[in-house]
This record gives structure tokens, sequence and C-alpha cells, in this order.
């Protein structure tokens, strides 16, 4: 068996469960209004096509929550081969299906794995990485996801020129068959991947293999020196974490809502609400009916510029992925929440102000669209557009999957974060299923809504998150147990922090001598 040891590889290999998910969304993003889909698989309600996409965001639901678990019982890498190979099922199924019935079925199994991932991939890179690279090797999962996007868009954009790829009846089904058919390579070449990569060497010590903790510590991030002074010194840290928290009593997802830990288990939770709340999902599942809005027309037209979007995507997250360890974490947060609350109020006006109420019978939730020839006002809508996504995929796009795995103690770590990943489907869910009624409703103020949510969660940010750049998951834990204002925990000492967690270990060996 091949093993691997560089951290940087296995961060990057492990986010191909972030791929996947990804891939999930460009797929059904540029069929939503693909008319061999639709007749095909008779989903020619707003409704129908909100429930076809929200049902793998409620697998992934559930999917993360068996995945909080798994993790814990099984282990990182083996609930990431599980997730895997319910990938691959779940694409097969979805590549054959004959009905809404069955292709239903295959997305909740896609579902189940992507929960899975998103889960416990975060988590796994936290718990490998050194503390000063945290953010960027966590950061790998955001822009794995627009990879997913990017690529599997890519085919999609093919196949929609297949000979009768755009026409029904009698439409070309390879239009949607090949596309689903493809992303089982991710899954299988992540289940290959996964099986050379180390186990967490936080979960080897919750599970008292001690050897093997600081074998692959030593490993990930000392050369393969056991004595290396930094190794040594995340060692003794995980000792007496692990020690405190056997302290506690027992682990279960009742624990994560004990007083000690409810305030950083909603705190996680909410992060990924607001990273649903923003919007951003819905631009990119249903992106191709935000730009009929502004006027684009002609299949081409829209394909085009969505392409150029989810390259945007991609492009902007790279930033993130380099200084989010230079610029903190609150920062990142709090300027890409205001700086997409500005940039939604302007879209929200200007379709406002220059749109007008229109009907399409084979596309209902487009009832409101800007003027025909209104050039100027198109050009400005789609670079606002443009805008917001670069200012998602700069901050909250990977903040939102660092910021939660680093947040908890081991005992209730997996947990935890499953609690906040299944906070993340849950609004995933509702949005992919409201979004279209919500566009037929409430047309151009569903932007303002959106901003609004961003406007609350830089607010939120600022009050209740601190910084936790260049910590060690154990030194994150002493600064949320110190009491110090999240507005101002960048300035607390990591010294004081690992002081405060020597005598945390030495309290509890006191009690067990004065217990004895």
């Amino acid at each position: 068996m091949f093993k691997v040891t560089n951290v940087y590889v296995i961060g990057m290999f492990a986010t191909v469960g972030g791929l996947l998910f990804g891939c999930d969304i460009s797929s059904m993003s540029g069929l939503v209004s693909n008319p061999v889909y639709i007749g095909y698989f008779n989903v020619d309600s707003s409704a129908l096509s909100g429930a076809v996409v929200a049902v793998m965001s409620a697998g992934s639901f559930v999917g993360a929550i068996i995945a909080g678990f798994l993790s814990d019982h099984l282990g990182r890498k083996e609930t990431i081969l599980i997730s895997a190979c319910c990938w691959v099922v779940g694409s097969i199924l979805m590549c054959a299906a004959q009905n809404v019935g069955m292709l239903i079925v295959g997305r909740i199994i896609n579902g189940l794995a992507v929960g899975g991932a998103s889960m416990v991939v975060p988590v796994y890179q936290a718990e490998i990485a050194p503390r000063n690279i945290r953010g960027r090797i966590v950061s790998f999962q955001q822009w794995a996801i627009t990879w997913g996007i990017l690529i599997q868009y890519l085919v999609q954009y093919g196949c929609s020129y297949i000979p009768g790829g755009n026409t029904w009846p009698g439409g070309n089904t390879a239009v949607f068959r090949i596309p689903w058919g493809v992303q089982m390579v991710w899954g299988i070449g992540l289940a290959i991947f996964i099986l050379g990569f180390p186990q967490s060497p936080r979960w080897l010590a919750d599970k008292d293999r001690w050897d093997e903790t600081l074998e692959v510590l030593a490993d990930l991030h000392g050369k393969g020196d056991v004595n290396n002074e930094e190794v040594q010194y995340e060692y003794r840290e995980i000792q007496a974490a692990v020690k405190f928290d056997r302290e506690q009593g027992a682990n279960s997802y009742i624990e994560c809502f004990k007083q000690g830990y409810a305030g950083r288990t909603f705190l996680g939770m909410c992060i990924q609400m607001w990273s649903q709340l923003t919007g951003m999902n819905v631009m990119m599942y249903y992106i191709t009916f935000v730009f009929q809005g502004a006027g684009l027309s002609g299949n081409t037209a829209n394909l085009t510029a969505s392409l150029v979007q989810y390259i945007l995507n991609v492009l902007a997250t790279i930033p993130a992925i380099l200084y989010l360890d230079r610029w903190g974490r609150r920062p990142t947060l709090i300027y890409g929440a205001f700086a997409m609350c500005i940039f939604l109020f302007i879209v929200g006006a200007i379709m406002g102000a220059r749109g007008h109420a229109v009907s399409d019978p084979t596309n209902p939730a487009v009832n409101w669209a800007l003027a025909e020839g209104d050039t100027s006002g198109s050009i400005a809508l789609i670079v606002m557009i443009y805008l917001f996504v670069c200012s998602f995929a700069t901050s909250w796009g990977p903040c939102s999957w660092t910021y939660p795995s680093e947040i908890f103690p081991l005992r209730i770590r997996s947990k935890a974060v499953a609690l906040a990943t299944a906070t993340n489907w849950a609004f995933n869910t509702g949005l992919a299923e409201w979004a279209p009624p919500m566009m037929q409703s409430i047309n151009y103020k569903a932007y303002f809504f959106y901003a609004i949510m961003n406007l609350a969660a830089g607010i939120h940010v600022f009050l209740a998150c601190p910084e936790t750049k260049g910590r060690t998951l154990e030194e994150v834990d002493a600064l949320f147990n110190s009491g110090v204002p999240a507005w101002k925990s960048k300035h607390v000492d990591s010294h004081e922090l690992a002081a405060k967690l020597e005598g945390d270990d030495a309290n509890i060996e006191k009690k067990e001598v004065e217990s004895a």
C-alpha cells in the first residue's frame, strides 16, 4: 500500500469530497432550463424542479449527521471512503434514470455522499494541518467545490451541443446521461487515493493509540522525526486536551448543547446557515434563470455567461487559499458579508428600476426581466453578479468550511461539525426548494432579502467570532473558554493559552491523585 505524508498533497486530494458537491451544483444548473431534461422527466413546474434539486441537499443533511457518528467510531478516512462509494452508486442510478423517481433516489444517495464528505473532510484537514497553514489546507475544500462546478459545467456545456440535446420531444438524453456518468470518476479516484492517507492523529489519540499518534505527527509535521520540537509541542497539547475532555464525561450529540459547548455549537451552525443565506448557491443552481432575468436570450448566451461566472469563482478563491492564514478569519468573513450585501442591493435596485413583468410559459420562475435592448442595464447587472460571486469566493466560500472545523474541542468536534454541516444542508435544501417560487413571487425583491441576510451575517461575525488564525486546535479551545470578547481575541497571546492548557492538565492530575 502506498503512503502519503505531504500535508499539501493530502489536503488537496481529500477535497475531492468537495469536488463532488461542485459537480452536483453545475450538473443541475446547466439542466434546469434544458428542454430535454424537462420533457423526459416531466419537471415542468417550478415546485417540482426545485424539489429535484433539493432532494440532494436533504440527503446531504442526513449524510452529515450519520458521518458524525461514523467518523468518531470508524475513523475520518474510513468515513471519506464510504462517502466516495456512495457517490459512485448514486451517480450510476442518475445516469441510468428512466423516470423522475429513479432520478430522485440517485440524487438522495449522492446527497448522503456529499453530506458525509462535506462534514468529515474539513475535520480531517484541520486535524492533520500545522496551525500556521491550517486555513490554507481547509480552504482547499472550497476550491475543490469551485473546480467541481467548473469541470462539470464544461462537460455539461459540451454535451449541450449534442445533436438533439436541446429539442423535445425526440431529444437526445445523452445531454444529461453523459455528465451524470462522468461524475462518478471523481468518487472512484477519491476512494483509491484515501487508502494511502494517514489516520487523523487526534482521532488516534482519542482511541489511545499514542504511538501511532506520535508517528503520524512526526510524518506530517516533522519529516519523520518524533523528537522534532513542534511535533513534541503538539503531541503534549493533544495529550492535555484528551485528558481534559475525558474528565468532562460521555460524548454524544446532546453534549454539544450542554453548558460550555452550546454557544460554540450554535456559532458553528450559524456560520453554515449564513453561508447559505448569502444567496451564493441560489446563484449557482439557478444562474440561468438569473441571466434570463438580466436580458440574456438564447442557450449559448446563457451558457457562456454562466461559464464566465464559474471561472471567476475558481480564480477568486485562490487569494483566500494563499492569504487566509495572514488575513485572519474575522476580517475575511466581515469583509465578504458587507461586500456581498452592497452588490446584491445594487442588483435588486437595477432590476427594480429598469425591469418589468414578463411571461414565459416554458419557465414560469422568470417573470421579471430587464427591458429588451437595455444593454447598459444588462451589462451592469451581470458585472454586479460577477462581483458578488468574487466576494463570496474570497471570503465565505473557504472560511465557512474552515472556521467550524477549528472551534470545537476533540471530544465533540466531529458531532458539532456534523451539526454545523447539517445546518448548511438544511438551508441549502430549503433555498433550493424555495428559490424558484420566491423568484416567481417577489421578483427582484429576492435580491434585497439576501442582501439583508449578508448584513446580519457581518454583524453577527463581529460580535461572536473570535480570531483563530495561527493557533493550534487546542489553543482555540482554550481561547473560547477564556471569556475574551470576540473583537478583542486577536490580541490574546498564544503562550497564555498554552499555559492555560498546561494548568488544566495539572488540575486533572491533581484531582486524580486526590480521588485515589
